[in-house]
């Protein structure tokens, strides 16, 4: 059985995104406009590109990230990774050709499936609707979270308001850098 993990960048009150989700207002820029950065904040992402054995991610995300991540230098091992998309909408034709092998699945259940084959870790970059559907479906087994010391306030919340059980959590790592980032490393007690 393969581990989900999400990986974010959330402010203190559990914000991913300030524009609410709208793509084409999309604005990770607030990270990098809220502190200094730290060369040490960023050994997680570097980590993970090292554990990942596949990359989830929703439609929207896919949508932003495919037309870019391949050409960056600081995500050349994600072009190798089989990528899967979770969306009722994409189709073969909306795929880009140069990021490598990618699947679109088509529900949560296509997603229970790829969690039972063999791999790495399969990790969630981004793609804020899907990891609240994962983890309101309890699909989720770590957050690799950076908190950064702002409250936002407005915008896309990480965690979904649904009515369900309480999730405990299992802090594994964590680190508070000089600019106030905290790393949190979270497993999900089962």
């Amino acid at each position: 059985m393969r581990n989900i993990v999400a990986t974010h960048f959330v402010s203190l009150d559990g914000k991913v995104d300030p524009t609410g989700g709208d793509p084409e207002l999309h604005d990770t820029a607030w990270t990098f406009k809220t502190v200094d950065a730290l060369p040490e904040m960023y050994e997680l992402k570097g980590r993970e590109q090292e554990e990942a054995g596949a990359l989830l991610l929703g439609r929207v995300s896919y949508q932003m990230f495919a037309p870019v991540w391949p050409d960056m230098d600081e995500f050349t091992r994600y072009n190798t990774l089989p990528k899967y998309v979770v969306s009722t909408t994409l189709t073969e034709d909306d795929l880009t050709d140069n990021w490598g092998e990618t699947t679109i699945l088509r529900s949560l259940d296509d997603v229970v499936r790829l969690k039972e084959t063999d791999g790495g870790e399969i990790q969630v970059h981004g793609s804020v609707s899907l990891t609240r559907a994962l983890a309101d479906a309890g699909l989720i087994d770590a957050y690799h979270l950076l908190v950064f010391p702002v409250l936002l306030g407005q915008g896309k919340p990480l965690f979904s308001d649904a009515d369900k059980a309480a999730q405990k959590l299992r802090l594994v790592e964590h680190e508070v850098y000089k600019n106030g980032v905290q790393k949190q490393i979270f497993e999900v007690v089962r």
